[in-house]
């Protein structure tokens, strides 16, 4: 479809389908509605560089409110569904989004995240029935033309990615204002210059569409001209399924789905012909050793991994063949030169950890946050997110923490200040530290180290009231999963947390 962002796609290829619902999208109905997207979103009053929310599960809507947007030039950030209503309605008005469309499914916190009247002063839309004080967005989609707007411009993701301060900073890129077919689509391009994507192709999504990879990458499936199958959530045996169902020739997963996958029945495993599936690509946490043996061993040798980070500033890739070779490794680089300092900024030889910088990397800041933008740079110009790691003698990087304090559970990056704060607010908490300590299925556990005013009230009662305080207040994944009383926490004399060596008493008691 030329002037399209799909390329020479046939309109009557299937563009999306989503599973267990059964919705299916052709190439022509995803160029149309798209266009209608746009149309509506320059009618109420956004312009390039303007930005939309998007508040929804997965489902088929997505795309053409994604796409609609990309080719509007604007800003689209998709706020993540297991966010309590404070933390939703935070990116909402730390984005500047000016228009929201939220799916019927997500009404009640959709409600209440725009209880502020000044938020969202374009409009509110909704998918499927729309509540009160919402519109509905297909009968508004329905009233616009399925011909381009005559602007078009490529677009851009705004997506969120916790800090260290507890709140998390959306990571802008800045806009082209080129036309469509200009997008330097980097998932797109490793598609089908490492993984042999071609038209016609298959590629299972598992993954909730808000996070960075599954977004990015089923976008580069549809500038690809392939056919995208989205699960609405992740279930082990019907992702098997969908591979068997619909030939799936290419997938995206996070570690703890191959250990959920794994630990289905072997009759239940067999059941499934995964003959079709050339090209599985994983990321967002560590793999571990065993789990990523025990996949190969099933599959075969057709995993590609790659280690990068929302913001982009650099990117590395491992084929199965070179991780047989160099286990736990992340690969070399794709995407600017790594390099790896210590504490002063020296540059380390080969073996040395420290931390993790690319040079000749993308450009990007942290919205409204020019010091933290700042902070990602250095003298040489490398940009860093704070991961540590080193490099061995052949080139090949190797993590040994996915940033300092980070914890990465079921591929979800959790910081634990944020759950600190919460917690201490407690009446019989004096002091608290959050880690993550290993965990065979989700990679990492949030456990939460207390030291409580009175130390004869420690027990399983006031940690099973730890626990329900901080459900409360938090994001379900963010809430503690174990919660440990030690006598004391180990602070250096200024006040600062010794969390390296808190995780190790953690792990020896």
């Amino acid at each position: 479809m030329p002037g399209t962002p799909f390329g020479s796609a046939d309109p009557a290829q299937l563009a999306v389908i989503v599973e267990p619902a059964g919705q299916v999208v052709t190439y022509g109905e995803l160029e149309a509605r798209s266009n209608q997207a746009a149309h509506l979103f320059r009618d109420r009053g956004l312009t390039a560089g303007s930005c939309v929310a998007i508040l929804a599960d997965n489902r088929a809507e997505y795309f053409e409110l994604v796409w609609g947007a990309q080719r509007a030039g604007l800003y689209y950030v998709g706020i993540n569904t297991h966010l309590t209503d404070d933390e939703a309605a935070y990116i909402l008005r730390d984005s500047g989004a000016q228009l929201v469309v939220a799916s019927d499914a997500l009404a009640p916190l959709a409600d209440a995240l725009l209880a502020d009247p000044a938020l969202a002063p374009h409009g509110r839309l909704m998918i499927g029935t729309a509540h009160d004080g919402w519109e509905s967005y297909e009968q508004q989609r329905s009233l616009r033309p399925h011909t381009p707007i005559p602007d078009e411009s490529e677009g851009d993701f705004l997506l969120y990615s916790s800090g260290t301060t507890g709140r998390p900073k959306g990571i802008r890129r800045p806009l082209s204002g080129l036309p469509l077919g200009s997008h330097p689509d980097v998932p797109g391009r490793w598609l089908r210059e490492l993984l042999e994507f071609a038209p016609g192709d298959v590629y299972l999504s598992p993954a909730p569409l808000y996070h960075a990879a599954p977004l990015a990458w089923t976008m580069g499936v549809h500038r690809s001209g392939g056919t995208v199958v989205v699960l609405e959530r992740f279930d082990a045996e019907r992702a098997l399924a969908a591979i068997a169902t619909h030939h799936v020739t290419h997938s995206q997963w996070v570690p703890t789905m191959f250990v959920r996958m794994l630990k289905l029945p072997a009759e239940m495993r067999a059941r499934y012909d995964l003959s079709s599936l050339r090209h599985a690509v994983h990321a967002a946490a560590p793999c571990p050793v065993d789990v990523k043996r025990a996949m190969i061993d099933w599959w075969g040798p057709i995993f590609f991994e790659f280690y990068s980070s929302t913001e982009g500033v650099g990117a590395t890739t491992i084929t199965s063949q070179e991780w047989l070779r160099k286990p736990g490794s992340v690969g070399k680089p794709i995407l600017g030169r790594p390099y790896i300092t210590d504490d002063e900024g020296n540059e380390l030889p080969d073996g040395e950890v420290g931390t993790v910088w690319f040079a000749d990397s993308g450009e990007f800041s942290y919205h409204g946050d020019p010091g933290k933008t700042a902070a990602a740079r250095d003298a040489r110009g490398g940009a860093s997110v704070g991961d540590t790691g080193f490099l061995d003698e052949d080139g090949y990087l190797f993590l040994t923490d996915r940033r300092t304090h980070l914890i990465i559970s079921g591929g979800v990056n959790i910081y634990p200040r944020e759950i600190e704060d919460v917690l201490l607010m407690h009446p019989s908490v004096a002091d608290v530290g959050v880690v993550g300590l290993p965990d065979p299925e989700m990679g990492e556990r949030v456990t939460a180290a207390v030291q409580l005013q009175d130390p004869e009230a420690a027990g399983p009662d006031l940690a099973a009231e730890l626990i329900s305080f901080a459900r409360a207040k938090l994001a379900g994944f963010k809430v503690p999963r174990d919660i440990r009383f030690p006598e004391e926490l180990p602070r250096t004399p200024t006040g600062k947390l010794r969390k390296h060596e808190l995780k190790q008493q953690l792990m020896n008691s």
